[in-house]
């Protein structure tokens, strides 16, 4: 049996990811494992639905087993998310797909050969010194050296990059699968056949019609929403009592944007003020709003740079439970609502009783200790 892994937030999974899990599974005998953020998501924001929703929602669509992409990787740039990922799923996938704006893997597989090559250290680093952000800088060096213009001028190819780049580092080579990734990542509307997270998280927040988009909508139905905005005074409670020391451990605050963001987190009224007077040129604002939601969190420059010790089990069927017992010696992967003597039980605890902050209807703490994995008997 052949297994391919994906890497998601699946926030909320719609009808772009239920063709991609299709597509994995049309494979004859492939099992597919789904490696899925938890409460909080890359962008620097918690999950619209909670993570049990969502885990449940993608075996009923076909995953054989949901993993927990740790708090740790979700919450990192596009690098450390896929780096994480790929470490977890690499030890016992064959295969990772990914959606791309461009289905060409060769022209993926060479950007990222490049960003590793020593070539590029030095382009960068003259990009960075003209002022250019991190983003900015990357793609100049990368035409530089000679790679497609376009290749990291869109969201999903620029995971992709980074998923290969991690490929090429790994010790267990699984087999790169982009797919082309239809319609706009960002459209505010959604597209019949294709939408976007963007949209359908729009609609959810404001009571429209949603469920033509989203397969398993019972799943979703009558969860809880979350957003970043219900839960603002909470995160500007914690800005407000942070101590310097504090703002100087935060991950992303190299070169003085830490002293930066701490000066108007204690002068500014809203978090958007905060965010719009530390915005530049040089710093992007997805960095920013993780910043933000790691010190909310409170997880430091240390804490996001170190792997977590065990990773959670969400959900599984028949398949995903054999799929376990060939991967117990692989990984320490425990199930969820399993309370484990480690440091990092902590964290986990904290990010489950602030996530219920961001809920639209008061949610009480300590909904991680609640939980329990989805199991779907075939």
């Amino acid at each position: 049996m052949k297994i391919t892994g994906i890497i998601c937030e699946y926030n909320p999974l719609h009808l772009g990811h239920y063709k991609q899990i299709k597509l994995c599974k049309a494979e004859k005998d492939t099992a597919l494992v789904c490696l899925m953020s938890g409460n909080f998501v890359q962008r620097g924001a918690p999950a619209v639905i909670d993570r049990m929703a969502r885990a449940k929602a993608a075996v009923l669509c076909g995953a054989d087993l949901v993993l927990e992409l740790p708090v740790t990787g979700s919450l990192s740039s596009a690098e450390g998310f896929a780096k994480t990922g790929v470490d977890i799923l690499a030890p016992i996938c064959d295969s990772l797909c990914f959606g791309a704006e461009t289905d060409d893997g060769a022209l993926i597989m060479n950007a990222a050969k490049l960003l590793l090559s020593e070539e590029f250290s030095g382009a960068l680093r003259v990009h960075l010194d003209q002022g250019l952000s991190f983003p900015a800088a990357r793609q100049k060096a990368l035409e530089q050296l000679g790679a497609d213009s376009k290749i990291l001028e869109t969201p999903n190819n620029i995971l992709a990059v980074e998923y290969c780049k991690a490929i090429l580092q790994s010790e267990h080579k699984m087999l790169p699968m982009p797919i082309k990734r239809e319609g706009s990542y960002h459209d505010q509307l959604p597209d019949r056949e294709n939408p976007s997270a963007t949209a359908v998280r729009t609609m959810m927040a404001q009571g429209a019609d949603w469920e033509d988009f989203v397969p398993q909508a019972e799943c979703f139905r009558n969860a809880k929403l979350h957003q970043l905005a219900w839960g603002e005074k909470a995160v500007l409670a914690k800005l407000r009592t942070m101590t310097d020391a504090e703002f100087e451990a935060l991950p992303y605050g190299s070169e003085g944007l830490w002293r930066k963001l701490m000066h108007n987190a204690r002068s500014q009224a809203t978090l958007e003020d905060i965010l719009t007077k530390t915005k530049s040129k040089r710093y992007t604002r997805t960095r920013l709003d993780r910043m933000v939601m790691c010190a909310f969190l409170g997880i430091t420059g240390e804490m996001l740079a170190s792997p977590a010790p065990y990773t959670r089990i969400l959900a599984f069927n028949d398949i995903g439970r054999e799929i376990l017992k060939q991967a117990r010696n692989l990984g320490n992967y425990v199930n969820l609502g399993e309370r484990m003597d480690d440091p990092w039980q902590a964290l986990e605890d904290r990010c489950g009783d602030l996530y219920g902050l961001f809920a639209k209807e008061p949610e009480v703490p300590g909904r991680s200790n609640r939980d329990r994995v989805y199991y779907h008997k075939d």
